[in-house]
Formats: C-alpha cells, structure tokens, sequence
C-alpha cells in the first residue's frame, strides 16, 4: 500500500533547516573555499592554492598551539572520566539531600564561562590568590601560576636534580592552571551523566554479587565500570571534542596565549589569524586542519565502541 506524501512534516524542521543551514553548512563551505585564496578580511582575495596549507606545514607557532593543545586534551579527557564516575558513584550513595547535592555540582557546568574565568584568574593570582594561599598552608612556595612557562613535569623533576628533556617537559605550568579551571568547568554535566548510567544498572546485579561475597571495589571493577561503558564511550566523544574548542580560557585568563605561546591553543590561534592579523584565508586552513583532526579522532573513537556494553 502506498503512502501519501506530505508536506506538513517537512515544515515543521524548516525552519531549524535554515538556521542549520544559514549559520552552520555555508561557514563551512565558505571557510573550505577561503582556504585556497589570499583573503582579507574585507572579503576580496587572489586564489593561491595550497600555499595557505604549506605555510601552516612550516609555521612553528601552529605546531605550538597543536601540541598545546594536544596536552591539554591528553590531560582534560582521562581526568574528566576519572573524577567524574567518582563523584557520580559518591553521589549515588547519597540518600539525604540527594537534590541539592547534584545541584551543587552542575553549577558550575550553568555558570558562564566568562565568569568562571575571570574569577579562576584571580584565584591564580600570584600574590593574593586562593591557589598559593592555600598550597602555603602545607609548606609549598608561592607559584607563578599563570606567568611560568616551564613544563610541570620539568618543574618537579627540577626539584630532585633530574632533567628532563624539552618534549617530555610537560605542558607549561600556565596551560596546566588552565587545564586545572577547565576539568572542573566539565566536572558537574560529566557527574550528572554518570549519575543517570548508574541508576540505570540493576540493582540485582549487585545483591548477587554481596551474596556471593564480592567487595565493593570487585563489584566496582567487575559491574559498574562494564555496565556504565556507554556513558563513558560518550563522556569520551564529547569531552575530546569540547577540549579541542577550547578558547575563551585562553582568552580571558592569559595574555594572548603566553607566556611564551605556551597557552595559545589551536583554535586561540585560529582566532589571531582570522581577527588579529586579518588573514581569513590562513585561518581558514588552519580551521580545515583542525576540523579533520577531530573527525579522525572522532572515527578512532567509534571504533572503540565494539569494547561498550549495552
């Protein structure tokens, strides 16, 4: 039996269509294009090819801003997953005030971005910051939170006489300050998604489990972590994805990405070249690169889904 088609569906979504298609499908088609010219901001360029793309190749600032990155996506991702499904488990145990609680982590996730940094900022402030205060109560020297560029891992081995190499140095202590404000600004939404993976596992999983004398931290390894993999395959994706488009941190709390270029994320960077130095042509490849780099990662990660248990 045929159907009939109609309109009326269609009509419903045209109009998110058109938003999508005005504010997100032309800027990437356009950003494509630019690409291959000598492009101004003004909007009028020459068509040069691939050159946009060598030079990106040989700039040595892009590949900072690529591993820069890369730290801090290597260091956000595993710890958003870690003291996220802690929390949430904390959380899940809690029988009183169960509501309050969970509005108190997702506060953060709600609080403007330009807000919490500014306020982290000020806790990272040398001299009358919340941060050093609170390390000198155990002995340890006031840091140059967001002014030191030297890696965390050169800085403590430093401490026992050990160097280290230049590329096993770490991200600067800057980037890590940020990386530090940037786990917690994700803490309470990833919390918030555990909580829901926990509650969706039996309970007859673990009353079989207690009978057959298995301690919690078994029944942790061997239930909970198997059973909430599809929460954490999607804490995975989302997290990677939102690290890489970091930016008003960066922004906000560090002068154009120092000290040294050593907090100058790739899409800070993307941001100079398109609105700083008015080169949208290079901006525009830089932005293709990146764009790529997620999509690969994205494909590696779906790949991992076959280990998910649903």
């Amino acid at each position: 039996m045929k159907t009939k088609w109609k309109a009326s569906p269609y009509l419903y979504i045209l109009p998110a269509f058109a938003l999508l298609f005005a504010f997100r499908l032309i800027p990437i088609v356009m950003s494509f294009v630019i690409s291959f010219f000598d492009w101004s901001i003004k909007g009028t360029g020459k068509f040069i090819g691939l050159i946009n793309y060598a030079n990106m190749l040989k700039d040595e600032v892009f590949w900072q801003s690529m591993t820069n990155t890369f730290w801090l996506v290597i260091i956000v991702v595993p710890a958003s997953i870690v003291f996220s499904l802690l929390f949430a488990v904390m959380l899940n145990q809690i029988k009183a005030l169960k509501g309050l609680f969970r509005t108190v982590y997702f506060m953060p996730f709600v609080t403007s971005l330009v807000a919490v940094s500014i306020v982290w900022k000020i806790m990272f402030n040398e001299q009358t910051g919340l941060m050093n205060t609170m390390i000198g109560w155990v002995g340890i020297e006031p840091q140059k939170w967001l002014s030191e560029a030297r890696g965390i891992f050169e800085i403590f081995f430093s401490g026992m006489g050990i160097t280290l190499p230049k590329w096993l140095g770490g991200p600067s202590q800057a980037l890590f300050a940020i990386i530090i404000m940037t786990v917690w600004k994700g803490l309470g939404y990833n919390t918030i998604i555990y909580l829901a993976g926990l509650q969706n596992i039996s309970k007859v999983y673990y009353e079989a489990a207690e009978i057959d004398g298995a301690s919690k931290m078994k029944q942790f390894w061997r239930i909970t972590l198997p059973l909430v993999s599809p929460t954490t395959f999607y804490v995975l994706i989302m997290t990677t994805i939102v690290s890489f488009q970091a930016f008003a941190q960066i922004y906000l709390m560090t002068d154009k990405g120092g000290p040294l270029n050593t907090t100058k994320l790739i899409v800070y960077y993307i941001y100079e070249k398109g609105f700083d130095t008015l080169d949208m042509g290079y901006a525009s490849a830089v932005a293709l690169a990146l764009f790529i780099l997620i999509l690969g990662l994205t494909v590696l990660q779906k790949r991992l889904e076959k280990h998910v248990n649903y």
